[in-house]
């Protein structure tokens, strides 16, 4: 029997949340992690977006309905997630509410930019603390084939351009982060997601973490074992 199939006796934390980059595999993970804590899922879901599709088409002109949608949507989320069943070990979701802004900075026009500022401190809305934040790192190699792989209709006009100032933006937010326990993981050479020795080792990882910055890369350590 491998650890995914096991069932913990008591979950260390009761926050998780599963973040990176478009197409690096964030809610496959979050919901196998949530079946193995028996806990529940907090899921964005991008396709319910109107906006998207034209966004990916047209950048700039789209940019501002798509990320105030995402907003109100992801606050949305928060809001059912305090008012959930809190019996439930833990909570697994695949947005961290911080990279709301991450993504505002990165796609709005100055004037666009300081309305959503505006907008987002007016919101009336408690945002719980992660006790922990699994961000997951590929290559823009990977997130390219993965998004193509998964053939999602709305994201087929990404281009690879954008995909790698995503990228970047989440490696620059994530350098100095220290607003929870964090864990980085290498999704470039691993597959937590459909290869479950991958899986069982990570999720051996996460269930030791309650403080600190932690890094998960196992092929790094075969390679120089």
């Amino acid at each position: 029997m491998t650890l995914s199939e096991l069932k913990p006796v008591q979950a260390r934390s009761r926050f998780i949340v599963v973040e990176g980059p478009i197409g690096v595999g964030k809610t496959s993970l979050a919901r196998r992690l949530a079946e193995s804590f028996s806990g529940a899922l907090v899921l964005e879901s991008s396709e319910e977006n109107p906006f998207l599709d034209q966004f990916y088409r047209s950048g700039r002109r789209t940019a501002l309905p798509a990320q105030l949608f995402f907003l109100f949507q992801r606050t949305r989320q928060l809001e059912l997630l305090n008012q959930s069943d809190m019996f439930s070990p833990v909570h697994v979701a695949d947005f961290h509410i911080s990279k709301d802004r991450l993504f505002a900075e990165l796609n709005l026009s100055a004037d666009e930019l300081e309305l959503y500022n505006q907008i987002y401190d007016k919101l009336d809305f408690d945002a719980p603390t992660p006790d922990l934040v699994i961000y997951l790192q590929a290559s823009v190699d990977a997130l390219m084939t993965r998004i193509t792989r998964r053939g999602f209709e709305y994201e087929r006009a990404i281009d690879r351009s954008y995909v790698e100032k995503v990228a970047e933006s989440y490696a620059r937010f994530y350098y100095d982060f220290d607003d929870a326990p964090l864990l980085i993981v290498n999704a470039s050479t691993i597959d937590p997601v459909n290869n479950d020795v991958d899986y069982d080792a990570l999720y051996r990882q996460v269930r030791r973490i309650t403080s600190g910055r932690h890094f998960f890369n196992p092929a790094a350590a075969v390679a120089f074992a």
